[in-house]
């Protein structure tokens, strides 16, 4: 258990320090460290997430802001959950009684509860049946308190979709750029603002099958990372124009689309997204200009936005806007004789809500914002929805 306790202390330094870029490799780093513990755990499915989540809080505790580690965190119980009422689990198989009396395995067949109680009345079981079962029901749970076959197969499960989660998470751009050619036709003006990863794979995708188009880059300031996407478009022979921030408003009239990515989404459908990006769902809306967000479902957050455990912003470093050296003279050195002259406030994030999005694009398809809420209950357990326990009073 050291060990693993290195590891969650390693990756909760990075966060904290910042040093993971991007929700994707996040979401990788935090499934590929629960993988790690739970192969490690040699405990029931209620200790088991209890581990889970004691090991979620030290990571989210490291970087609020960063919402991917707390989506991973559910993700993985529900895992566990599902697999804890899988009727396979442990080496326990449904079985039915045919009209001649021979035994039916029901591998094959969903099993219901509807079904089971209307099986009982309509055949009530002999005492002798009744006797059986019951020998075997406590056979079954002592066994599976200590290390059996049972036990381990549970957890091989668990770790197999953990294994299927970070496989999803590995090709969620590629699979949400074979869906590029739906939305990007022939000669149409595509606005996108700062960097992401998933617009230029979505973009490259629809370059690659032939579909001319232009694309007009918000160079997105402070940190005018729309400068780097416009140099890595450009390498690819897209027609590719940088405009400032300021001017997406007068340049939207010429646009068909806008596709962007995202920080986070929300479960009211709202998204966190770089900062300017309730500017340009603004200029879009009002131009009637379709505003489509691209973003694999591992950003998905099943938290509002005016839940308490959402931070939906982080300050960044002044320095990203003025130099030293620029406002040096406005600071206010000695001790104890007032506040500094000038204030630098350099926010990382917008709030854009449901309203001003038109669709969400995921690796398992298209959805409208309204549509958001079915997808949380997917993936999500109603019982991990908040994962800090409040202290008993």
């Amino acid at each position: 258990m050291a060990e693993v306790q290195a590891l969650v202390n390693e990756l909760a330094t990075k966060l904290r320090k910042r040093k993971v870029e991007g929700s994707r490799e996040t979401a990788r780093l935090t499934a590929e460290l629960f993988r790690t513990v739970i192969s490690q755990q040699r405990v029931s499915s209620a200790a088991l997430v209890e581990v889970v989540r004691d090991v979620g809080q030290q990571l989210i505790a490291a970087n609020p802001v960063e919402l991917a580690v707390g989506n991973i965190v559910r993700r993985v119980l529900r895992i566990i959950r599902d697999m804890d009422l899988s009727p396979e689990v442990g080496g326990l198989t449904l079985v039915s009684q045919g009209d001649d009396g021979d035994i039916v395995e029901e591998d094959d067949k969903p099993f219901l509860l509807s079904d089971a109680i209307s099986q009982t009345i309509l055949h009530p079981p002999s005492l002798v049946a009744q006797l059986e079962s019951k020998t075997n029901l406590v056979c079954h749970f002592e066994g599976k308190a200590d290390k059996t076959p049972s036990s381990w197969q549970f957890k091989h499960q668990i770790i197999e979709g953990v294994n299927d989660l970070i496989e999803d998470i590995n090709t969620c751009h590629e699979l949400i750029a074979d869906q590029a050619l739906e939305l990007i036709h022939q000669n149409e003006v595509i606005l996108t603002l700062g960097h992401s990863r998933t617009v230029k794979k979505f973009l490259y995708a629809a370059k690659e099958k032939k579909r001319s188009f232009q694309v007009y880059v918000a160079e997105g300031a402070p940190k005018h990372l729309g400068h780097v996407l416009a140099n890595e478009l450009a390498e690819k022979h897209l027609q590719t124009t940088v405009i400032p921030d300021s001017s997406v408003f007068a340049m939207i009239s010429r646009v068909n689309m806008v596709i962007v990515g995202v920080h986070a989404v929300m479960a009211n459908g709202g998204v966190i997204a770089p900062v300017g990006m309730n500017m340009v769902a603004l200029a879009a809306k009002r131009h009637a200009v379709p505003f489509v967000v691209v973003g694999g479902t591992h950003k998905l957050c099943p938290l509002f936005p005016n839940n308490p455990e959402v931070l939906l912003n982080d300050m960044r470093c002044p320095s990203e806007l003025l130099s030293f050296g620029d406002f040096s003279d406005c600071m206010d050195f000695s001790v104890g004789s007032g506040s500094p002259l000038l204030h630098v406030v350099n926010p990382a994030f917008d709030y854009v809500p449901p309203e001003l999005v038109s669709l969400f694009v995921t690796e398992i398809g298209g959805y409208h914002p309204s549509y958001i809420y079915r997808l949380i209950s997917d993936y999500y357990s109603a019982d991990d929805i908040v994962l800090q326990q409040k202290p008993a009073s």
